[in-house]
């Protein structure tokens, strides 16, 4: 029983710690739909045979730990996988979101050797993920106002969840991992401009705004009203500091925006 699953292992920090581990001849299973066996948020059937001969779990919650009823879920889960024999549990959360706050004391009082990852908005929203698009179409509308971020790398989450995977050191410990300097998302698309030699812009909207094109878009009503939701509690300010999470875990400094933006750019991901 020294297999670790990892719960969204292809999605953006789950393949990279996947690969990590894997690097490391670690046996991993990859929990998602389409896995051996299948994991399913939304189906508990999964869950025990995911479980199996399992001594350690990277939890990633879909659509988002925040939402509505994902911290019973996810208390739900490590539970489960406590009595499974999985002792080891190490969540992706969220920084000062109060359903992600909810979520990551169901994982404590699990009864499992836990260790919490609370990040900022990932620098690769930009190039693997709802960022994307925009940024190709040259024009980024978002309702983010001047309010400035520390983006982190999720390169760096996936070093810091390895190493709590892997390390007794990490248990017990909440890593809050940002990037090394703030910057609004103004300065963040001009990294990118920089970086492809593009013209690419920010554009501040109004939430409003942003709600009737996500639902132009063709989103859910209900999915849309959650992201608003949360987008209006956590681009409010209170995130707009530097946390010592990645230095505290690793003991080096967090990758920067600029170097992000840099090597993404050569990979051609924002050629059009």
């Amino acid at each position: 029983m020294n297999t670790t699953l990892v719960v969204g292992g292809t999605g953006k920090t789950g393949r990279r710690v996947a690969q990590r581990l894997r690097a490391r001849g670690l046996p991993i299973r990859i929990g998602t739909p389409s896995g051996e066996p299948p994991f399913d948020w939304n189906d508990q059937a999964t869950w025990a045979p995911a479980l199996e001969n399992v001594a350690s779990v990277y939890v990633t919650y879909a659509p988002d730990l925040a939402f509505p009823g994902a911290a019973e879920t996810v208390g739900t889960f490590a539970d489960l996988a406590v009595a499974s024999g999985a002792r080891r549990l190490v969540l992706l959360s969220g920084r000062n979101e109060e359903g992600a706050l909810r979520g990551e004391q169901a994982v404590r009082d699990s009864g499992a050797d836990w260790t919490l990852v609370r990040s900022s908005f990932m620098s690769q929203n930009f190039s693997e993920s709802f960022w994307l698009e925009p940024v190709l179409a040259g024009e980024l509308a978002f309702p983010a106002g001047q309010v400035a971020e520390p983006f982190i790398d999720a390169e760096d989450i996936a070093d810091v969840a390895v190493a709590a995977l892997t390390d007794d050191r990490h248990v017990g410990q909440l890593y809050e991992v940002t990037g090394p300097r703030l910057l609004t998302f103004a300065e963040a698309v001009g990294e990118i401009a920089k970086a492809t030699g593009r013209t690419i812009r920010y554009v501040p909207v109004s939430m409003e705004q942003y709600a009737s094109a996500l639902t132009e878009d063709g989103l859910p009503d209900e999915f849309v009203k959650l992201l608003i939701e949360l987008f209006t509690e956590v681009l409010d300010g209170r995130n707009a500091h530097l946390s010592d999470g990645v230095q505290r875990a690793l003991g080096r400094p967090p990758r920067d925006f600029r170097d992000y933006a840099r090597a993404a750019a050569a990979t051609g991901v924002w050629d059009r």
